[in-house]
């Protein structure tokens, strides 16, 4: 102790960093003996104008935990071990003594330069106003669908089994945002950026020059390897210092592999669909349900509630055909349209329909046709040309 209090005094320095206090604690030897000791370290930097760290591996029992009432703030690191993929790291403030901060754990990378920490979202503390106007897509019938579009500032899920065309008509609002001149942003859990050039190409939604242009931002998102603060933090950011006007998280399902609880994933997007909607984005959810046809299929988790408007896809058998159908059945603000339409992806693009006024049960997978065969065999005849 005489030795680091001779080295400050003689140096004066702004920082002092004791790594670590165990070191301390055994030369000590007894616990009040150690306690004496620290608030002699205490006394002596009060009158200095001098930050000190104290570092404590937490080795010993919980009877440490009386320095917490010695030191003005206490900041708690932790690493959590999962059974695959990166140790997750987040630290906790647990105290600062005369000072607000904010409370709940931060998830944490250590990087070359340093720590990188990526602070919860608080919501309401970004409260801009919202834009006017409405999100379009370049199809004339889903804008019809949500009679008018979809209002910015506004979160939409887009929900079905999958092969269904959810990320496709993800995809197509933020190509037509990228067409107006617009940034969209498009976070992908499940797909490389080689397989999604080459769909949305075929599709004729060619979106190569916009990722060059940087109207179109793709982040390829590893569970595995990233947090959901860091995750969290790059939406933001591409918003605030990108300002995408489209946000796109392909898919929710990937998302909740990197999240311990259903819980939190609940709580992660609800913070975070309040943000955006804030910043007068218009936010896309894909979420893939489990299985193909019946009323049996259900989604892993349900996130209904937290979204503005709801999209539901579905499949059904009709002639001996899988078909698919498209139907907006939620929508907070507004009026929308309330039938079920066909919706295919093929060679021409993406197609939806008129409403399917013949048939009852489609959302079940299993329809009754009540319409004349003739007509039923004329529209499973209209397939689309091969795209040269």
């Amino acid at each position: 102790m005489q030795s680091i209090l001779q080295k400050i005094t003689d140096a004066k320095p702004s920082r002092v960093v004791i790594d670590s206090l165990s070191e301390i604690r055994l030369l000590a030897r007894e616990s009040l003996r150690y306690r004496r000791q620290v608030l002699a370290l205490k006394h002596f930097f009060h009158e200095r104008n001098c930050t000190v760290l104290m570092l404590d591996d937490r080795t010993s029992g919980a009877h440490d935990l009386q320095l917490h009432s010695i030191a003005h703030g206490v900041l708690l690191l932790e690493r959590m071990a999962r059974d695959y993929g990166v140790e997750r790291r987040r630290l906790r403030m647990v105290k600062l003594r005369g000072s607000t901060f904010r409370e709940g754990f931060h998830d944490y990378t250590i990087e070359t330069g340093g720590l990188v920490v990526f602070p919860r979202l608080v919501a309401k503390e970004h409260t801009p106003p919202k834009a006017r106007g409405f999100a379009l897509s370049k199809i004339d019938a889903l804008n019809t669908m949500w009679s008018n579009g979809l209002p910015w500032g506004s979160s939409t899920l887009i929900t079905g089994p999958a092969g269904t065309g959810k990320s496709s008509l993800a995809v197509g609002y933020a190509f037509a945002a990228a067409e107006r001149g617009e940034v969209a942003a498009l976070f992908h859990f499940d797909e490389t950026l080689a397989p999604l050039l080459e769909r949305s190409a075929a599709l004729g939604m060619d979106i190569e020059p916009h990722i060059e242009s940087g109207k179109i931002i793709v982040r390829r998102v590893d569970p595995a390897e990233v947090s959901p603060g860091e995750f969290i933090t790059e939406v933001c950011d591409a918003v605030e210092k990108r300002h995408a006007k489209i946000v796109v998280i392909d898919s929710l399902n990937g998302l909740l592999q990197s999240m311990a609880e259903e819980r939190q994933l609940i709580l992660q997007m609800h913070e975070l669909c309040a943000f955006l909607n804030q910043r007068g984005v218009a936010t896309f959810l894909v979420l893939a349900q489990a299985g193909i046809l019946g009323p049996q299929m259900t989604p892993p988790i349900d996130l209904s509630y937290l979204t503005d408007n709801v999209l539901l896809l579905r499949y059904f058998e009709a002639n001996g055909a899988v078909r698919k159908a498209i139907s907006a059945v939620k929508k907070r603000s507004g009026a929308h349209e309330d039938t079920i339409r066909e919706f295919r992806v093929s060679a021409r693009g993406i197609e939806i329909g008129e409403p399917l006024t013949e048939f009852h049960g489609v959302l079940t997978g299993v329809p009754t046709y009540t319409g004349s065969s003739s007509t039923l065999e004329r529209a499973m005849n209209d397939q689309p040309e091969p795209r040269q």
